[in-house]
């Protein structure tokens, strides 16, 4: 009896043993996170315009600037969420879609806000695609904004073609280049191709870049001006973008306190080339009653308070500084805010991948004022808070992952181990890690 007794035991405990491994072997499988995929810091450079993420195919993404990488995982995650997208909020949680990628693509997404207004709102109609209409051959080359909407294209979508013609150097060049333009989809480029007044094929020595292709295709009639009376429109008038104008007068005003003393001053603006100042030269006209009037009547405190750029910590320096040294608020603001949600520069280099800034001028900056991160704050990954790894812009999306590994590794070396980051991902990282 007792013999059968501790065989029927043993067979328990054999079985139980089996089961043990069984579930261990089966719980270890699941905690593989996805491999975390960021997006290219390269900005496009195809204008973007309106799209539902739901309708992108491989190549349409890559279009967008996703690496052929982070488009199988873009892809990959609309499986997992039920084979669509049903918000922003559920596309942004994408691990192929930094917060700074988001940012730039959140205003043309046609979806809405989160997951509960796409169950009960109706308000979201507005976002249906309109259907393309066409009855005629056309040279899309000579179509207005009007015209593409009347076609069928929205506000935007109609700006980004004009916007990608004028990156084509004003001509789509060929049903090659305009089948390329990221709104024109397959579906819609097959119910256009057989109307359009264009070559099939783009010449073999086609120059994409308006400014390699000549000035020739941008000329302005242009009369005699004084330039320290010009205002930002008056700038773009004489055929500068509105970013341009914008620096010129801040250069003006803020550089040169308040007017251009010689056509060395007008020369010397950075965004003024020498082809441009060439084209201008002979209209400008410098008044001396203007140049006294500018210097002592606009913004005097610029004068009371000159900065000395060479001694001006970048990790301490103003919006109004910022200003000063020339850059537009657009630029000036948005160093300052990257700058906070990193709590500090820890490197010049950073200071350049900053959206939204005139890199020209940064660097000229850069150059000149110092940069002390002695201050900066820095964690060990055991300890960093998770507040901290949240908001972090270079720990947000291995903060959970981050939060995980150390409970049960309680080491910085092992838990880089388990990240797997990139190395250049883990290298900007390592910046605020003690």
């Amino acid at each position: 009896m007792k013999k059968n007794y501790y065989r029927k035991m043993a067979v328990l405990g054999i079985l139980l043993l089996a089961l043990t491994v069984f579930q261990n072997y089966t719980d270890k499988s699941d905690e593989n996170f996805p491999e975390l995929t960021f997006v290219s810091e390269d900005v496009p450079t195809e204008p973007f315009s309106e799209f539902d993420p739901n309708d992108l195919d491989e190549a349409q993404w890559q279009k967008l600037g996703f690496s052929e990488k982070q488009t199988s995982t873009i892809l990959k995650y609309k499986k997992i969420v039920g084979g669509k997208f049903l918000s922003k909020e559920q596309f942004k949680k994408c691990f192929a879609v930094s917060e700074e990628k988001y940012t730039q693509l959140e205003n043309f997404i046609l979806l809405p806000e989160t997951n509960a207004d796409a169950k009960g709102n109706s308000n979201f109609k507005s976002f249906e695609k309109k259907s393309i209409n066409v009855t005629k051959k056309f040279n899309p080359d000579q179509f207005s904004q009007s015209d593409w909407e009347n076609m069928g294209f929205s506000e935007r979508q109609a700006a980004a073609i004009l916007k990608y013609k004028n990156y084509l150097g004003g001509s789509f060049v060929s049903k090659e280049k305009f089948k390329e333009c990221f709104i024109i989809n397959d579906e819609n480029y097959q119910k256009l191709e057989p109307y359009l007044i264009l070559p099939a094929k783009t010449p073999v020595n086609f120059n994409n870049y308006t400014e390699k292709s000549g000035s020739s295709k941008n000329k302005f009639q242009h009369s005699n001006f004084d330039p320290n009376i010009l205002d930002i429109k008056d700038w773009m008038a004489l055929g500068f973008s509105e970013k341009q104008a914008n620096v010129i007068v801040n250069y003006r005003e803020r550089n040169l306190k308040g007017s251009f003393k010689n056509l060395e001053d007008i020369k010397n603006c950075f965004v003024i080339s020498s082809e441009k100042f060439e084209e201008l030269k002979p209209f400008i006209k410098l008044n001396p009653a203007t140049m006294t009037k500018s210097s002592d009547d606009k913004k005097p405190e610029f004068k009371q308070e000159k900065t000395d750029f060479s001694k001006t910590d970048l990790n301490s320096i103003t919006f109004k500084q910022l200003l000063e040294f020339g850059l537009d608020e657009k630029s000036a603001g948005s160093m300052i805010g990257f700058r906070k949600k990193l709590g500090g520069f820890m490197t010049k280099e950073q200071i350049l991948e900053t959206y939204n800034i005139d890199k020209e001028l940064v660097q000229k900056l850069l150059s000149i004022a110092p940069l002390d991160n002695s201050k900066v704050e820095r964690y060990s990954l055991v300890d960093a808070p998770e507040e901290w790894l949240k908001n972090h812009p270079y720990f947000k999306y291995s903060a959970d992952k981050i939060i995980y590994y150390r409970i049960s590794n309680p080491d910085d070396k092992k838990i880089w181990k388990l990240l797997k980051t990139k190395p250049e991902y883990e290298a900007r990282m390592r910046l605020y890690v003690k």
